[in-house]
Parts: C-alpha cells; structure tokens; sequence
C-alpha cells in the first residue's frame, strides 16, 4: 500500500465553549514500522498511539506494517485531549481498506479508545454535537454519553471499535435514550425549612424576582448557608435556551449535565481557598471556572472575606459584562457567566458581632480589615445586603416556618408576570430612572443617596432594587416605601 492517497476523516478541537471541526488524514508510506501525529498535538494526543495499536488488534482489525503519518489539520490550531482516538483509528482501517470508505462520508468522530477496543466518552460532547448540526453532518460518539434530547439528532452511538465492521447506519442513534426536559429527579430545599428568617426570605425573594446579587451577614449556625441553598427552588425553571447554553458550558467542563436538562439551574458553591483560575477559568487546556458553570444559575460564596482579596476582584469584571475573556498567545476564549451572585459572611471574625447571645471579642481594628477583605468595588455590585440574625431557639425546635419554597416561588413568578406586562413596549431601557418613581419617591431617593454619600453606580443599582419591589407589590410607579426598603437593604454594613 505504499505511495496510497491519504485519508480523510472529520474530528473535531474544542475553544473554549465552541467546536472546531479538524481533518485526521492519514498517509501510509515505506519504511520502518511506526506511527507519528503531526499538527500541533499535545502529550495526551501523542498517547493515543498506544491506544489506537491495542484497540485495533482487540477488536480484530491489523495494525499496517508501514510507516504511518496522520496529520491534524489545521495544524496553527493546538490539539489536546483523548477526542481524537476514535477517528485517528478511523483513518487507518479505510487507509488500510479494512473498512470501506462510505463510513467517512459525512460523519464526525469523536471518542476516546479503551485498550480493549471500547469507545469512551470525553468532554465537551455537546459542543461536538452542535458543530456536527451546524455542518449537516452525523455524529458518532460512545454509546454512553449523555447527550440532551436538542442536541441527539443525527448522533450514533458506539460501544467498540469493532461495530464499524457493520458500517455507520448499524450503529444505534442516541435520541431514543437522551435526557428530556422535565420535572427535576430529586428535591431540593424549601425554605420551609428555614426557621425565623422571615427578613433573610423576603430578602431571597426581591434577588430572585430582580436576579440582584445578594450578600447575608450573621453569626455562625444562623442559616445563611441553608438560604443560599433554598434560592434555586424559588427560581423559574431553565428554558430550553438556557439549558442548551449551560449543558454546553457543563460538558466542556466535563461535568454532568442531566440535571441541567431536567430544567434545573445550576447552584455553584466553591471553597474559599480556590484559585482565581478556579474561579474565572483558565489551566491549560483552558478550562470554565465556577462563574461560568454559574452561568443561569446561582454562584454562592460562602464565607466571602476568607477569600483572596485578587481572586474576588476577579469578579467585577464577569458580574458587569457577562462574560470571561481569558487571553492566551494561542488566542482568546470567552466563557458565558451570567450568573445571581449569593454571598454569606460573618459579622467580624469571631462572628459574634451584635449577636445578643454572645460576646464579641474582636478589636474594631480587626473588625474593621475582615470587613474590608471584600472590598469597595466589588460590595458595590451587591445590591441586597440582609442581617441573618441567631434564630429563635424555640421555633428552631418546633421546625416552625412561615413562609415555604411554593408561597415564595408564587409570588416571584407573579412579580415575573407583572414586570413582562409592565415591560410589553420594551421602553425600559430608555426611560431614565426618575420616570420610574412617583415625585415623594424621587425626594426620598435624593434625601437618602446624599445621606449615604452614595455613587452614580449606587443610585441606579438602589434605584433597580426599588424597582423590583414595586413589581412584587404590582405597582407601576414606584413608590417611597419601596424606596426606604431598598435603601435599608443597601445601607447594611456600610456604617
């Protein structure tokens, strides 16, 4: 077979959250015996020589005793992970007429090989899946992945190695067994469980209405970590666009993605020691952080002044634009990360600090460095800001609560309802902030903002929250009561 045309097969490299298609081609040649890749190719990519040796012997396919060179084209582009296994052996069984070369034809490969020839999957086979939809071309990946029911057209599944000796068309299409949108598999918390935090919930609900960042500040033990838990079961579940956009940001993570499918919304809860990197994203390959796994979800940072002070920085810039732009010398990689940032600290760092059941032992020097860990920037992106306080040890034991999950998510959905109605024109945007308030309103914003020595970024994000309450109350002005309520909720901890 020396001197034969080369082969070639579609595969595919992953830039962030997006696929690139990539042509394996393989050319067999004279010489020693031997196996090289070409075309930027990292260590894990190199590693799949071995593999591809075991997988086709295991499967009862020959390895050529020629010299072959396989080629990754666009080769300025940098290959790495184990994606590449499946269609590299691809290309050398119809290189070496071992398969017929119908199974090329329009068809994407993308899998990792066991060395007993069994296809496994790999991360980001939802990015893979929508760059095979966007071609007009098939899809074979391993039998196992959990593709979504939106992105499973067209795509096959396979187990071996050895089921190509059927051809493509015998090889199962994965529809049949794709994870459908629907009601989630598993509960998740209720506030009803929450006890005496009645200020904490109302709190929950104006962020989840308004999707305003929310920081609770109280004693350890007090439920701030609970709260934070229960604000997913309050949220509208995930569209099928948003749950397409936040299973594609899972899979290239390598994450699962069934319970994204099944409509609901991530809940992100990192430890205070993680990285900026871990957080933002980055590594190599360039990976999401946790702010984009957020993405239509919810990030909690417990414990928020143990973070590092640069790592929280890290933060203004995706909660503005949305958005992570990592830059490297082999190009730019934007993550999606629009995400409702919850945050829970304590009040100094005994955490005792007006706790009426305990002594603090804090100096105000001490007091007054834990509290500036998080900084002035980044609390001024925080719109709601709620006193947890020690709950009442009496209705604790009880297991009394007053308001649950259900009466919450009613009245955000109302409050949802009452906005798009409020909003069917689409003028918002346009109309300055005074139009939105009544003239009693407007006097007790300016009377409050200069009292408070508040910014222009502080006014418009005070101006926001006011607004969202006037939607709760189905207001179509808002009104001064909304105003002192949102200014209350912005005032804490700031003196």
């Amino acid at each position: 077979m020396t001197g034969t045309a080369p082969v070639s097969v579609r595969a595919a490299a992953l830039s962030g959250v997006h696929a690139l298609e990539v042509t394996v081609e393989v050319s067999l040649s004279g010489g020693l015996p031997g196996l090289d890749i070409v075309g930027m190719p990292d260590s894990s990519v190199l590693e799949a020589r071995s593999r591809v040796r075991c997988a086709l012997r295991a499967s009862g396919f020959s390895m050529p005793r020629e010299h072959v060179t396989i080629n990754l084209a666009p080769s300025e582009v940098r290959k790495s992970g184990t994606a590449y296994d499946l269609p590299i052996a691809v290309a050398i069984l119809v290189a070496t007429s071992q398969l017929p070369p119908s199974v090329t034809e329009e068809t994407l490969y993308v899998g990792e090989l066991g060395l007993d020839g069994s296809v496994c999957p790999v991360r980001g086979e939802v990015a893979y899946a929508m760059l095979a939809r966007e071609n007009g071309a098939g899809l074979v990946v391993s039998a196992s992945s959990p593709l979504p029911a939106s992105q499973s057209d067209g795509a096959r599944g396979i187990r071996s190695l050895a089921q190509l000796k059927d051809g493509v068309g015998g090889l199962p299409l994965l529809g049949e067994g794709a994870v459908e949108m629907g009601r989630p598999s598993r509960p998740t918390p209720d506030f009803g469980d929450v006890a005496d935090q009645e200020l904490a919930k109302r709190a929950m609900a104006i962020a989840a209405v308004g999707r305003h960042g929310v920081l609770m500040v109280g004693p350890p033990g007090s439920g701030k970590t609970m709260l934070a838990r229960c604000l997913p079961s309050i949220l509208p579940p995930l569209t099928e666009e948003e749950a397409a956009s936040a299973m594609l940001i899972h899979s290239v993570a390598g994450q699962p993605v069934d319970l994204l499918a099944e409509g609901l919304r991530p809940y992100r809860a990192p430890h205070h020691s993680i990285s900026t990197g871990g957080l933002v994203g980055g590594g190599r390959p360039v990976l999401p952080g946790e702010v984009s796994l957020a993405h239509n979800g919810v990030l909690f940072l417990d414990e928020l002044p143990e973070f590092s002070r640069g790592t929280l920085q890290a933060l203004r810039q995706p909660l503005e634009d949305k958005e992570v732009r990592i830059v490297r010398v082999d190009g730019v990689y934007r993550f999606p990360c629009d995400f409702q940032l919850v945050a829970a600290a304590n009040p100094c760092p005994c955490g005792h600090l007006g706790d009426p059941g305990h002594e603090c032992t804090c100096t105000q020097a001490r007091i007054d460095a834990y509290q500036g860990r998080i900084g002035g920037p980044l609390m001024d992106r925080i719109d709601v800001v709620v006193d947890v306080p020690r709950p009442d040890t009496a209705k604790v034991i009880e297991g009394r609560a007053d308001v649950g999950s259900r009466e919450l998510s009613e009245l955000v959905m109302a409050a949802r309802e009452f906005r798009a109605w409020r909003l069917k024109d689409g003028s918002e945007g346009q109309v300055p902030p005074s139009a939105m308030l009544d003239t009693r309103a407007r006097r007790a914003l300016e009377s409050l903002a200069r009292g408070l020595l508040l910014g222009g970024r502080g006014i418009m994000r005070v101006t926001r929250v006011a607004r969202t309450i006037a939607d709760i109350a189905e207001h179509e002005l808002v009104g001064e009561e909304d105003v002192v309520e949102a200014m209350a909720f912005r005032s804490r901890m700031r003196g």
